[in-house]
């Protein structure tokens, strides 16, 4: 069975980060993703949870300052 995308339609790249700012993959992660196999999606889903929450701290100080 095939893993579906992560992408939520909101496609734009942040930046300060390089990771799209909907779904958490950079670029080449997208551009990469319907040839990648599911061993290699499960990575870049398992990276776009790690960036959340590197991210999520980041954009929280931002707007309390």
């Amino acid at each position: 069975m095939a893993i579906q995308s992560p992408c939520i339609d909101i496609c734009k790249i942040d930046g300060k980060t390089g990771f799209c700012i909907g779904c958490l993959r950079t670029r080449d992660e997208i551009r990469e993703w319907k040839n990648m196999t599911d061993h290699r999606r499960h990575q870049v889903i398992n990276d776009a949870s790690r960036r959340k929450a590197k991210v999520k701290p980041e954009t929280q100080q931002t707007q309390e300052t």
